[in-house]
C-alpha cells in the first residue's frame, strides 16, 4: 500500500449536504415535539407530579435519542455532523411542549 494514499485518506474532510442535514434536523425536531406532546399527555393521565414528571420526560427523550440513533443504524456521522444533533437538539423546545400538555392532561383527568 502506498503511504501517500493512506495519508490522503486520513486528510479527507467529511462533506455534508446542507439540504439533507436540514431535512434530518427537521425530522428530529418533529419527532421530539410529537413525543413530548404524547409523553406529556401520558404523564398527566398517569398522575405524575413534581420531579417524577420531569424524570419521565428525560426517560422519554433518552428513548427518543436511542430510537433516532437506531433509525440511523448507529452511524450518526453519515446523517449528522455530530452526536449532539441527536442527543441535545430540540430538548428545551420539547420540554415546554411536554409541560404544557402534562399540566393540561393532569388538570382534565385529576382536577375536573
Amino acid at each position: 500500500m502506498d503511504s501517500s494514499a493512506s495519508e490522503k485518506k486520513s486528510d479527507d474532510l467529511e462533506i455534508f449536504s446542507a439540504e439533507n442535514l436540514q431535512s434530518n434536523m427537521k425530522s428530529i425536531y418533529y419527532s421530539r415535539t410529537f413525543l413530548s406532546i404524547v409523553g406529556g399527555v401520558v404523564a398527566g393521565i398517569w398522575g405524575f407530579t413534581g420531579l417524577m414528571g420531569f424524570v419521565f420526560y428525560f426517560l422519554v427523550m433518552a428513548i427518543a435519542s436511542l430510537g433516532l440513533a437506531a433509525k440511523a443504524k448507529f452511524s450518526v456521522r453519515a446523517y449528522f455532523d455530530s452526536w449532539n444533533r441527536i442527543v441535545v437538539d430540540g430538548f428545551l423546545g420539547g420540554l415546554m411542549s411536554y409541560v404544557l400538555f402534562w399540566t393540561f392532561a393532569y388538570d382534565i383527568v385529576h382536577i375536573f
